[in-house]
């Protein structure tokens, strides 16, 4: 499958009491090493209020990352729609695109936190029906000269955004979703489901028959051309390497999003994100020799069709050197084991 993309999710979370001004210098030097190993979209995620971790913003850390690495794609994953007007979002990501030379991908989700709705005046309730009409309303304002459109939470009246995206008619759409009426919502509004880290394979097996009849009801006859998936990845020499690397940073990282409720909105049976080290790996992350992590993203591509491959390789506290070994194997090793294997 020459058309097969490995993409870097540049987490940008670090522990309390870390200086993210050196964080921030090693985030711009794996963005150029990703430019020059190949990697095709760097991404970049959003939380508010992520205590206990420091985490960098999403628009300034696009904003400022894109210089870092010219001839990469820039993903906006997941942009938590629900919490925002669509006017403030079109015009901030539409610069973006124009800014990078046509380059965004604008990833949404719904979000899962109740810290962050009530920040922003707003609830869980309803956030489905809001992620919808801002995308509609965002859609337009890229599209159209001036838009009137009500809203359950803002009222455009001939409202427009002057500096429309460069890509024409807008950038790619995905939208990240855990549970079943979020998958079948993406396969309604999107361009493509952007398959989440954290559900298990055997989950997303059976989540992907949901999304391929949603996609048969939306008149969508085929998968996404640029079907994209987000996994963790751990590549050492072996497996048992691996895990050794990877148990202190990773488990921090999903204890904080157990402790923030991630799993509250994932599917039943697959609900559970505090579990051991050992269990949490199971049937869930890329982890291994590059020949081991090589087979595993072939046996996706192979089962779900999917091929766009974003990955999570660097977690709060891990050691800057740790995360460009992996960048180096995954490139020089994994990549092309993937490609030849497929």
């Amino acid at each position: 499958m020459s058309n097969i993309r490995f993409s870097l999710f540049n987490r940008g979370q670090n522990p309390l009491g870390d200086d993210m001004y050196a964080r921030f210098q090693e985030a711009c030097e794996q963005a150029r090493l990703a430019d020059k190993l190949g990697f095709d979209t760097l991404m970049k995620g959003s939380h508010y209020s992520a205590y206990p971790l420091l985490d960098f913003q999403q628009v300034p850390f696009l904003s400022r990352i894109m210089a870092e690495a010219p001839n990469l794609r820039l993903c906006a994953g997941i942009v938590l729609l629900p919490l925002h007007k669509p006017l403030d979002v079109a015009e901030t990501f539409a610069n973006i695109d124009v800014m990078s030379g046509g380059k965004l991908i604008f990833g949404v989700g719904v979000g899962y936190r109740e810290v962050e709705f009530q920040a922003f005046g707003t609830t869980m309730k309803g956030a489905g029906q809001r992620l919808e009409e801002n995308l509609e309303a965002v859609k337009r304002l890229w599209t159209e000269e001036k838009v009137t459109m009500q809203g359950s939470h803002f009222n455009l009246i001939d409202a427009s955004c002057p500096v429309k995206p460069l890509q024409k008619p807008m950038p790619p759409i995905w939208v990240g979703a855990n549970a079943d009426k979020a998958i079948i919502r993406a396969a309604r509004v999107a361009d493509a489901w952007f398959v989440n880290p954290h559900n298990r394979i055997d989950t997303i097996a059976r989540q992907m028959d949901v999304y391929k009849k949603a996609l048969e009801d939306a008149g969508k006859s085929d998968l996404p051309e640029d079907f994209p998936m987000m996994r963790e990845v751990v590549v050492a020499r072996s497996r048992e390497e691996a895990m050794r690397m990877a148990e202190p940073f990773l488990k921090a990282k999903y204890d904080a999003y157990h402790e923030w409720g991630q799993d509250k909105v994932m599917p039943k049976g697959d609900d559970n994100l505090g579990l051991i080290f050992d269990e949490l790996v199971k049937d869930r992350f890329l982890f291994g020799s590059p020949e081991e992590v090589s087979n595993q993203i072939i046996d996706i591509v192979r089962n779900f069709g999917v091929n766009h491959f974003v990955f999570g390789v660097q977690f709060p506290g891990m050691p800057q050197s740790m995360v460009l070994d992996q960048m180096q194997l995954l490139a020089e090793e994994v990549f092309p084991a993937v490609r030849s294997g497929i």
